[in-house]
């Protein structure tokens, strides 16, 4: 079976195209400028094709499908000798609310049901939704899953998921915590269980999802009790630009000092914010660690600021588990930031972590990074989200 995997923008989209009989990355590329002027990479990763990276016209996601079918099977780049053998679409749908715990074959039903969670998440759920659409359109009745990033956060109880304003918010308007990146940590999670050699049901995870977009998440026996992202993604740990966790009042001083309305205020805590916002340098933080290395004092605060709010919530973590058997970090930081997993580590020596520096210097693989006498077990394992997507979407066109 070969599942196209799909991760639709507002004015992007990226692809892959896996044979889930070896779950080998058959293609993998990208679409941008949908809808201005155009451009598509695609990387054959089997049969030795050419690369193909130019700019072409996209001025809509249809056509940016076509293309990806098109390159998917023609002579010069494809994988596949017709659209044919391509068996079932895996799409990415960011929020599915309360409404879907699961990954779900998408049907009118479900298209309609993830439209009536745009108000959640106004700037993806629209993208995602027109994706979806683009392929029905080109590729007709082939099966296509929705797998939603807050699923997994769906086994959440209602004490860590509900905040302390009035109750008919939750009620009425569903104001609540949903969480983000449940997919990246169910993966992980999984695949530590499987390097630990036990059932994930027996242990208590905290998986770190450190990128331009932070989330931590506390999975006790597999399922996830609880989530540092919230109703939206700008809380919880300050990012590359967004602030993470504020004080409200802080949004009204500033706006009544600098006459600002709440949409240039939001503006600012999610594009100006985070490490970028204190450093004044970058959202990367490769660039901090350089002009930290500089002796740049803002920079190196940020560092320290992120660094100390990720040991801050896995240790509200381990107290709201009651314990912990593993920590993962995994993302583009996590994974390749050595110093930020080796700073953050630091601060756990009371769960008797001890991180083997060797280990610790290793990139682009599943390694325990802990010495063998750590008491709590830490990993870095690279995150998958696209395999998790192709997974389910085979699991549910197979039934």
């Amino acid at each position: 079976m070969k599942i196209l995997v799909i991760n639709a923008g507002s004015s992007s989209l990226k692809y892959q195209l896996i044979d889930m009989e070896t779950e080998q990355v058959m293609a993998k590329g990208l679409c941008e400028r949908i809808g201005i002027d155009g451009h598509l990479k695609h990387t054959p990763l089997v049969g030795g094709k050419s690369v193909f990276n130019e700019d072409i016209s996209l001025p809509t996601h249809s056509e940016a499908i076509a293309a990806v079918i098109e390159k998917l099977t023609s002579a010069e780049y494809g994988v596949v000798a017709s659209m044919k053998e391509i068996d079932a679409v895996g799409h990415r749908v960011v929020h599915g609310g309360e409404k879907f715990a699961d990954s779900v074959l998408i049907d009118d039903e479900v298209l309609k049901a993830i439209d009536e969670c745009t108000p959640f998440a106004p700037l993806h759920n629209p993208a995602n939704i027109t994706g979806i659409n683009a392929c029905k359109a080109v590729m007709g009745d082939v099966p296509m899953v929705a797998v939603f990033d807050t699923a997994f956060h769906q086994t959440m109880p209602a004490k860590a998921y509900m905040y302390a304003v009035p109750y008919d918010y939750y009620k009425n308007s569903g104001v609540r915590r949903y969480g983000f990146h449940g997919t990246s940590h169910r993966y992980v999670s999984k695949r530590c269980a499987e390097l630990m050699g036990k059932p994930i049901e027996e242990l208590k995870i905290i998986s770190c999802h450190m990128g331009n977009g932070s989330s931590i998440c506390a999975i006790d026996h597999g399922k996830c009790v609880d989530t540092s992202m919230g109703f939206t993604p700008l809380v919880g740990l300050p990012m590359g630009t967004r602030c993470g966790d504020l004080d409200p009042g802080v949004m009204q001083y500033i706006m009544k000092k600098y006459d600002l309305d709440i949409d240039q205020m939001l503006n600012i805590l999610n594009k100006k914010s985070g490490v970028q916002g204190i450093s004044g340098v970058s959202s990367d933080f490769r660039d901090l660690e350089g002009a930290s290395a500089n002796g740049d004092k803002r920079s190196e605060l940020a560092l320290e600021m992120f660094n100390y709010w990720v040991a801050k919530v896995v240790g509200s973590y381990v107290a709201a588990m009651n314990g912990v058997d593993a920590i993962i970090y995994t993302a583009g930081v996590g994974e390749n930031a050595k110093t930020t997993r080796k700073a953050i580590s630091e601060y756990f020596g009371y769960l008797g972590v001890k991180i083997d520096d060797e280990a610790n210097s290793k990139r682009g693989e599943d390694i325990m990074i802990s010495t063998p006498d750590s008491k709590v077990k830490v990993f870095v394992i690279p995150t998958n989200e696209e395999l998790v997507i192709a997974r389910d979407t085979r699991d549910i066109v197979s039934k």
